[in-house]
């Protein structure tokens, strides 16, 4: 491994280790790039669907936060369990740490109050367990992952299927059902003229296309200058979608709003994925279906 080593802490704000030889294999593949790891205790517990109680999944996010020797905190797993936490964290002195917070999917709900309560800038990307935890390890997210953490500005080359353009804004989103659950409440940043990127798993298309007019109807979709759609995967059709699939929800999402809607984002639940900085800046360049993402204001 080139660049810099990390000091990095796995913890578990959410779900438990499914596969409890994923905690050591992440740490271990961490280890072997150079880098610092501390494992959480945290990660071998469970409580109900939890990684622990919240008084005690709260405590691993504050032993984090305390530990000058984790410059960067990943996730253990998604699954739930931050919502129950959002109203007893105080944002402003997470943000007086310094660590650098990073994950997906459940995660969206912390990376979004904590943009709303503190201006924190945070890292939509790999996660312990599916991600440096997996048996084989994904080349593409390594280098997108690391590559971003090393330097004030990272740029990616990629193919957006929607018409050209070119804007910049304030880079957010994440998992779609958690951004639309946090309508209405003081968690949810009220970014305007941002891009904003989605991704979900498991979701029929007429779910995520519920969840993306809920979004349009109120308001967020049509602030933005580009929406960006990463993966929706891990469905089945239904016997009654008669062909509604995730190309007409693009297709109605287009004729719902002005704002440019794009597909082909490599992000979400899937083992190939960039890390976002959710927070930062984006300049997004599209041209004849090739794409250009310049990425800042995260360091």
């Amino acid at each position: 491994m080139t660049g810099r080593r990390w000091g990095i802490g796995l913890y578990a704000p959410a779900g438990f280790a499914v596969d409890p030889g994923a905690v050591d294999r992440a740490a271990q593949h961490l280890e072997r790039l150079g880098h610092r790891v501390r494992i959480d205790p945290g990660c071998r517990r469970r409580w109900q669907r939890f990684a622990g109680t919240d008084d005690e999944r709260l405590a691993a996010l504050w032993r984090m936060a305390d530990d000058p020797e984790v410059e960067i905190a990943i996730a253990l797993r998604g699954g739930y369990g931050w919502s129950r936490l959002l109203d007893r964290i105080d944002f402003a002195a997470l943000a007086r740490s310094g660590t650098r917070w990073m994950g997906h999917s459940d995660f969206t709900a912390f990376q979004l109050a904590a943009l709303a309560a503190a201006e924190m800038v945070t890292f939509a990307g790999p996660m312990a367990a599916y991600d440096f935890g997996a048996e084989v390890t994904s080349p593409f997210t390594q280098r997108h992952c690391w590559d971003l953490h090393a330097a004030d500005r990272h740029v990616v080359d990629m193919a957006l299927e929607g018409p050209d353009l070119e804007v910049q804004g304030t880079l957010w989103g994440g998992n779609l059902a958690l951004v639309a659950h946090l309508v209405g409440s003081p968690y949810l940043p009220p970014v305007k003229d941002g891009v904003l990127f989605l991704e979900d798993i498991g979701e029929s298309p007429y779910r995520i296309e519920r969840l993306l007019l809920q979004l349009h109807f109120c308001g967020v979709l049509g602030a933005q200058r580009a929406i960006v759609l990463g993966s929706f995967n891990g469905y089945e059709p239904g016997p009654n979608d008669g062909g509604h699939d995730l190309a007409a929800v693009v297709a109605q999402l287009r004729s719902r709003i002005d704002v440019p809607v794009y597909t082909g984002l490599p992000f979400g639940h899937v083992r190939d994925k960039l890390t976002l900085p959710v927070g930062g800046q984006a300049r997004l360049v599209v041209r004849d279906g090739r794409a250009q993402l310049a990425l800042s204001g995260y360091a």
